[in-house]
């Protein structure tokens, strides 16, 4: 996980979200906690491009890129809070946050933005122009300003600038 620093100063910046991408090889109900297992956890095994093993859980809070149902043979990437605690086990367990099948016509970013609208990263600056679709987790609009929040952001082109910049096709907010 790369660390940036705050406008070029001292102070680091962990980014907010990890991610693992690969293909599902597994899919299960699980238990949370010392409840049976009911249908509403999934236990998915995930390969990754360098062949290594990678759990996640998927709960009712995941927000699932366009409510696509995911399902075993799928690529995919899996974003889970970088700063959360986790399980130190092998191999590597993630809760994941936001969860999407890979697609060559769209691109994904899920990161903290600023109030000037570019994410924790800086790789990324949204420009919205009233077209912009903006949604949050349960498919409601949003009713607010995307600055200032955690964002799941779908484009399909940017420019080759540093950082690039885009109007997204939709973003969704995950409100906290």
């Amino acid at each position: 996980m790369d660390i940036h620093y705050n406008n070029g100063g001292a102070t680091p910046v962990m980014p907010r979200f990890g991610w693992v991408r690969g293909t599902i090889v597994d899919m299960m109900p699980t238990r949370q906690g010392g409840r049976r297992a009911d249908g509403c956890v999934l236990f998915v095994t995930l390969e990754t491009e360098e062949g290594e093993t990678v759990n996640i859980i998927l709960s009712p809070t995941t927000y699932v890129v366009d409510f696509e149902t995911l399902s075993v043979g799928m690529d995919c990437t899996f974003w889970y809070l970088a700063d959360a605690p986790m399980i130190l086990i092998y191999p590597p367990q993630y809760n994941a946050a936001v969860a999407a099948r890979n697609r060559n016509d769209r691109m994904i970013d899920v990161s903290r933005y600023s109030r000037e609208l570019v994410n924790q990263e800086r790789t990324l600056q949204l420009k919205l122009d009233g077209s912009v679709d903006i949604r949050t987790t349960n498919n409601q609009y949003f009713q607010g300003s995307p600055a200032d929040h955690d964002l799941v952001v779908i484009y399909e082109t940017s420019t080759r600038s540093i950082p690039a910049q885009t109007t997204p096709k939709n973003i969704v907010v995950l409100c906290s």
